[in-house]
């Protein structure tokens, strides 16, 4: 922030994008990224070959792709919520005028190409990469367009939320296309794409958890919507659901029944987001609302790094 205090419009333009991104783009967001393509990439790579998996340098054109898809979704937002930001913080990098959404819309663009440059490379042509991320484009638009009845959908903020996180498995889809080429994905990569979105919409409701003395009337909150005695079961709820998705798709990898182990490595981490959840129910607070956020975030984590080891384990990789 204090760096951010020094800068002012005659600043270079790449300082004051950097304090954007700092601020809502956070570059640490690169490792769950790379993670979650990582896992989509190689299990969709896994499910039409034998043989160890191959990891080319080719896939890091792909990583660029899914790192510019998240850049181009929090520029949609940005636009999207533009004003309603104006009045609830006024005091961040884009709302006190260091950059201007003119600025956002040529980084926008210019991330909307690196994925059909990407996509068009990978698929050396016009193919099922393009074809897959052509459908996440046309929802994402329809997203930043929010449905054309924002005013209705926003006052439903459960229903708002089910739509945006339907990005999230078509996104995955995308990703595990990527790793499957020209190949056709089997219906089993479904059960990616329900991991996916039963762990992104966890993370969606938990942090926007807020104690009762830290609600705003002009800011929407899942507390606030559900209450904040359900809140944190939703998100309990949506974290079995992935973990049972995750066992699912963790056992599909394996030729042989999958270890008992396994199972324990996959549970794991839902006992402590479980404990912070229910401490939260039992005593709201910040704290405890942001601690609710890490332990979701481990809990998606832990899986897609799970899904690697589990690739990794069964079937090796191989670098070309």
């Amino acid at each position: 922030m204090e760096r951010v205090s020094k800068l002012n419009t005659d600043s270079p333009i790449g300082y004051r994008l950097g304090a954007w991104a700092q601020e809502r783009f956070e570059p640490e967001n690169a490792v769950l990224f790379f993670v979650l393509y990582a896992a989509a990439l190689l299990l969709g790579r896994s499910v039409v070959t034998s043989g160890p998996i191959e990891v080319r340098v080719a896939d890091l054109v792909g990583f660029i792709a899914v790192w510019s898809f998240f850049l181009m979704l929090r520029v949609f937002d940005e636009h999207k919520d533009y004003d309603l930001d104006c009045h609830n913080h006024p005091h961040r990098v884009l709302q006190s005028g260091l950059i201007t959404l003119g600025h956002l819309k040529a980084l926008g663009l210019l991330a909307i190409a690196a994925q059909v440059g990407a996509s068009v490379y990978l698929d050396r042509g016009l193919g099922s990469i393009s074809t897959a991320w052509l459908a996440v484009m046309a929802w994402s638009c329809l997203m930043a367009v929010e449905f054309f009845c924002g005013e209705w959908l926003e006052r439903r903020l459960v229903l708002y939320a089910v739509s945006h996180m339907v990005v999230m498995p078509m996104a995955l889809v995308w990703m595990a296309q990527m790793g499957a080429g020209a190949a056709q994905l089997p219906m089993s990569i479904g059960w990616l794409a329900a991991l996916s979105f039963l762990t992104g919409a966890s993370f969606e409701v938990a942090r926007k958890m807020k104690a009762p003395e830290d609600e705003r009337e002009t800011i929407d909150s899942y507390t606030k919507a559900l209450g904040v005695a359900w809140a944190p079961l939703v998100v309990l709820s949506l974290l079995v659901g992935a973990t049972i998705v995750l066992t699912v798709v963790i056992s599909g990898i394996f030729d042989t029944a999958m270890s008992g182990y396994w199972y324990v490595i996959i549970v794991a981490p839902l006992v402590p987001a479980a404990w912070a959840l229910l401490r939260f129910r039992r005593a709201p607070s910040a704290a405890a609302g942001k601690l609710c956020e890490a332990m979701v975030a481990v809990v998606m984590l832990s899986g897609y790094l799970g899904l690697l080891v589990a690739i990794f384990l069964e079937r090796g990789f191989a670098w070309s």
